[in-house]
């Protein structure tokens, strides 16, 4: 099984969230940091935005943040937001089948095993895991030059 380049980059958007803890993240910025298209990353953010796992904030000043603890954001929340499809064998997937084994194969049953086995790992890990495992994750996202504080109602005041 191979992840798409759109659940490979939701991860680095809410990873440069995380890094950028209590600031507004730009899109330009991100796509900069990781030499992506704006476009591309305006793509991905929006399933991510339905979903609850990032929120934005329109305007001149405006960005995109997490709504709630990096550590609460699991690699799986992710996963089953930016993938279409996980068939991993045409048995998978819904609609006539071909194999005479379908309702008996063992090959089936191991790769619903791996499946799920899978999909455990990927609970057991969050963004901030990800983030606290490269210390210098901000020098080399560039963020300590480009922080911008979030405005709240006691500093708009």
């Amino acid at each position: 099984m191979r992840l798409t380049k759109q659940t490979n980059y939701a991860v680095r958007m809410l990873m440069y969230c995380a890094a950028n803890d209590g600031h507004l993240s730009r899109i330009p910025e991100i796509a900069k940091a990781y030499g992506v298209s704006e476009l591309f990353l305006f793509k991905i953010l929006q399933p991510l935005n339905k979903a609850g796992l990032v929120e934005t904030v329109r305007g001149r000043n405006g960005g995109v943040r997490l709504p709630k603890p990096a550590s609460e954001i699991s690699l799986f929340d992710i996963v089953k937001v930016t993938e279409d499809n996980f068939a991993m064998a045409e048995c998978f997937e819904a609609g006539e089948i071909d194999c005479p084994l379908v309702d008996s194969c063992g090959l089936n049953s191991a790769l619903r095993k791996a499946l799920n086995a899978f999909f455990e790992v990927l609970q057991q890990y969050s963004i901030d895991d990800l983030v606290k495992a490269r210390p210098q994750i901000n020098f080399l996202l560039g963020l300590e030059e480009t922080r911008r504080p979030v405005r709240t109602a006691q500093t708009a005041a």
